[in-house]
């Protein structure tokens, strides 16, 4: 997992090449808590992408571009591009996530 440190690092990220799945999350949100600890497996089992965590508090301004209202959230980009989201406020599951990521293999 990437950790941008900040605005300017997590944009060479966004336009970086290749696929990157951009985990937005936040410190206080419970929903995030659960899922943090299979993060690993699924990035494990998805090595094609490069995973950034994009922490909510920290990068208001491009959960706001991503129109990014609740996390957990998942955006995939391809070369810079948006190909795919999972954007919504309900928890997500390992098996939710990994199913979303077979779109975009």
């Amino acid at each position: 997992m990437y950790f941008p440190k900040d605005e300017h690092d997590l944009g060479l990220q966004i336009q970086a090449s290749g696929k990157q799945v951009l985990f937005f999350t936040a410190n206080w949100c419970p929903d995030c808590h659960f899922i943090l600890p299979v993060m690993p497996e699924i990035e494990a089992e998805n090595p094609e992408f490069r995973f950034v965590q994009v922490e909510r508090d920290d990068f208001m301004d491009v959960c706001q571009a991503y129109s990014v209202l609740g996390i957990p959230s998942f955006i995939v980009l391809e070369n810079g591009q948006e190909v795919g989201r999972f954007v919504d406020r309900n928890r997500k599951t390992k098996a939710e996530i990994t199913a979303f990521l077979k779109n975009f293999k």
